[in-house]
């Protein structure tokens, strides 16, 4: 009986998760400057449909799949390394990122071969590789993914070195500074069709692994001890899950810049509406990142109007208040 009523309410949070997908879909193709007049005169103006089809829905969609990925990569840290606070940028990806997209934003101009090669690239290049890379590093630094605890003490090294010669960079090129700003704080400004197209065979080569490994986070949740004498081969296998959060937060980082709290944020909102197991934890917790960066995108181009905010900032804004919100709750309920 407590099973079925799993089930149902893990049915119902998905439904609901997909109808607000679709409502929010709807009002993102409506926000902007000509409001959902476009949307109205689509069918019968050119303009308003390449506005529509060409600007809106392209980055409307691709705020929801950079929010889905960064899900699914959150609550797959979050259950590889057993930690409640682990989120996607723990391996030093989005300092990696930031790192390479400071030394192309540096390189642009400085040497014709350079610059050839490195417009072919392109910045949301720059940025996959350089996240892929990071975690990379850290693998090697940790010697392989056989030990948590070095393995997230060297992801934080990377992370913190990585971060500062990104710094550095920007400080001995002050001219990459506004670009910098604008990657570092977030925006799906520049998402169009070909980054959706990237970034949904992502989500679903990343969902279908997560979901082909999660007996192996529901293993972890017992204990390495446990799951070992449960036959599961952990080293092949958690490298696996660190491809899967590599790939997913290079791709959203890359098409979006670095989105804060999202990939933490949403497995916590997820099991404080259900409790279930990892093969279906990580489909919520996509749904649901993709959900908060959708709606925190359209917040950020409605409140300010005409003008944007960056997305980021209001992610870090309501992401760090519903953790913090979740603290105080669950402070309440152990007094």
């Amino acid at each position: 009986m407590a099973l079925v009523r799993q089930r149902r309410r893990v049915a119902i949070v998905f439904a609901a998760l997909v109808l607000a997908a679709l409502v929010l879909v709807m009002l993102g193709t409506g926000v902007g400057s000509t409001g959902f007049g476009s949307v109205w005169q689509a069918a019968s103006d050119p303009l308003a449909a390449q506005i529509v089809w060409d600007i809106r829905l392209p980055r409307t969609l691709g705020a929801w799949l950079a929010g889905a990925l960064l899900g699914l990569a959150g609550a797959v840290a979050q259950g590889l390394f057993r930690n409640p606070l682990a989120d996607p940028f723990l391996l030093g990806s989005a300092s990696g990122a930031s790192l390479a997209v400071a030394l192309t934003l540096a390189l642009f101009g400085v040497s014709p071969f350079a610059a050839a090669w490195l417009t072919a690239l392109g910045l949301t290049g720059a940025a996959f590789a350089g996240a892929v890379a990071a975690v990379l590093l850290t693998l090697a630094l940790a010697r392989g993914v056989l030990h948590t605890l070095r393995l997230l003490l060297a992801g934080v090294i990377v992370g913190v070195v990585l971060g500062a010669l990104a710094s550095l960079v920007t400080l001995l090129v002050p001219q990459t500074l506004p670009a910098m700003q604008a990657f570092m704080l977030g925006s799906t400004g520049f998402v169009g069709w070909p980054s959706c197209v990237l970034m949904a065979g992502v989500l679903l080569i990343g969902l279908l692994v997560a979901w082909a490994l999660s007996p192996v986070l529901d293993g972890l949740t017992l204990g390495e001890a446990t799951a070992q004498s449960l036959g599961l081969p952990l080293a092949p296998l958690r490298l696996a899950l660190v491809g899967v959060i590599a790939l997913a937060t290079g791709a959203a980082v890359a098409q979006a810049g670095l989105i804060a709290f999202v990939g933490l944020a949403a497995p916590h909102l997820v099991r404080s509406m259900v409790q279930t197991t990892h093969s279906r934890l990580i489909a919520l917790s996509a749904f649901t990142g993709g959900v908060l960066l959708l709606a925190a995108d359209i917040l950020a181009r409605g409140v300010t109007a005409p003008q944007e905010l960056p997305v980021g900032v209001l992610t870090a804004v309501l992401g760090g208040g519903y953790l913090l919100w979740l603290m105080h709750r669950g402070r309440g309920g152990a007094a």
